[in-house]
């Protein structure tokens, strides 16, 4: 995201967590005198709903395309990011996948392309019904409230925080929502896929016993990186490259590795752990360009049962992949995404090869429920998932134990001073035994 420094919006400098406190007087207020708002029920099989897209990188541009793919009757409707250029590059993109759909869905106009920092606020003033929120990680929790008071349902990409503030921030956002009807739908991929669900279901009636131990993997590549232009401040080279720091991702082991890590939640019943222990480093990936993060995790976190879950990530090249979850249980185990149980009784998922894209599920459901009038609200999984991510980093940043209590208690919040383009200090990278938890 990145914006015009001449727009009015150039310049805010109003910091998240004054924006979280102010979110929640308004919150508490609206509470107290009735004011909230339930979003009208649209008539199943009728009528056309509002698409606004937060976010026009890669992941948002995808969200868009899978929003009118669920159903012809979606209309993408507005468009927002920090950066003019990516409004530009994305419009035409858009406009090509609709026209291969056959279907009259692309109906942005250029007075509903909003560029800045408060471009999201832009977007709650229109007639959007459902906003996809496809921003660095950093800024979902104020956009998530922000769509919520404004009376939108919601696709909400994950992770959801980088921080325990943010992470606390959004579950308020989700018994919000709750009062009002709203969907929030999660990012978090999997959840939506037909050969995993059926392959949890398994799990869940016992085809492999008690779960007593889980393997989970996020062993991959390098990423995309954007090398710096000679007319970008420390704020927009922060931003194109937001992956590489923490502040706005959350580092690796929350931005990626939060898909294996939901599914170890998931497998747990979405119950949070006791507390986790990690380790972890910046090895390969030690240039300027990658900004404060580590290379590699490895944390093992521990339930009141006495499951334990061993999940490794790392993001190197010329390396060994692996991006599998393994449930060991009583009767056996389970691989989750190659979607196979082993033990008493062998099982694997019939129809591997015609389940439709987990992308495409996601939007789906979610526009259905609306259409339906019904309620989807992952918040409190894909809360309780980020915070299992964080905690593990913070873990390996800190070199010591951190309970669930701690992780959620924690003060720490990662929010710049301003949100302005121009110098931007970098936070180091996390030595551990020196580093402390906030």
């Amino acid at each position: 995201m990145t914006t015009d420094p001449k727009s009015p919006t150039a310049n805010s400098t109003t910091p998240r967590r004054t924006f979280l406190k102010s979110s929640a007087v308004v919150a508490t207020g609206a509470l107290v005198t009735g004011a909230l708002q339930v979003p009208h029920v649209h008539a199943a099989g009728s009528d056309e709903l509002k698409v606004a897209l937060i976010g026009c990188g890669g992941r948002g541009t995808g969200a868009a395309v899978n929003a009118m793919r669920a159903d012809k009757r979606n209309k993408l409707w507005a468009l927002a990011d920090v950066f003019q250029d990516r409004l530009g590059g994305v419009k035409q993109t858009l406009k090509d996948e609709a026209t291969k759909l056959g279907a009259d869905q692309y109906a942005v106009t250029d007075e509903r392309c909003f560029h800045g920092f408060d471009a999201y606020k832009q977007i709650m003033a229109t007639e959007a019904d459902v906003v996809c929120l496809c921003t660095p990680p950093h800024f979902r929790p104020a956009q998530l409230r922000a769509a919520i008071e404004a009376g939108k349902h919601v696709f909400c990409e994950k992770p959801v925080a980088v921080d325990a503030t943010g992470v606390r921030s959004v579950l308020e956002t989700t018994e919000l929502a709750k009062k009002k009807n709203l969907n929030i739908v999660s990012g978090l991929c999997w959840r939506y896929d037909y050969g995993v669900r059926e392959t949890m279901d398994q799990i869940k009636q016992g085809a492999i016993g008690d779960i007593v131990a889980i393997h989970a993997n996020y062993l991959t590549s390098t990423l995309w990186n954007k090398p710096r232009q000679p007319a970008w401040s420390d704020m927009e080279f922060q931003l194109r490259n937001w992956l590489y720091f923490n502040w706005l991702s959350g580092d690796f082991n929350n931005e990626q590795h939060i898909h294996t890590l939901d599914k170890v939640l998931w497998l747990m019943g979405d119950e949070p752990p006791v507390a986790c222990v990690g380790m972890g480093g910046r090895q390969v990936r030690t240039g300027e360009e990658f900004g404060n993060v580590y290379d590699h995790f490895g944390v093992v976190y521990e339930w009141a049962n006495g499951v334990k879950a061993f999940a490794f990530c790392r993001q190197m090249g010329a390396s060994h992949n692996n991006t599998e979850c393994y449930a060991l249980g009583t009767k056996g185990q389970a691989q989750i995404l190659s979607h196979k149980i082993e033990g008493a009784a062998k099982w694997s998922y019939a129809k591997k090869n015609e389940k439709p894209s987990m992308y495409d599920v996601e939007h789906v459901e979610l526009f259905k429920a609306i259409r339906d009038g019904k309620t989807i609200n992952n918040g409190t999984y894909m809360s309780r998932s980020t915070l299992l991510a964080i905690m593990g980093r913070n873990s390996a940043y800190t070199g010591q134990r951190i309970t669930w209590e701690q992780a959620m208690n924690s003060k720490e919040d990662l929010t710049p001073k301003a949100y302005e383009f121009g110098p931007l200090e970098m936070a180091p990278v996390q030595q551990p035994g020196s580093a402390k938890l906030v």
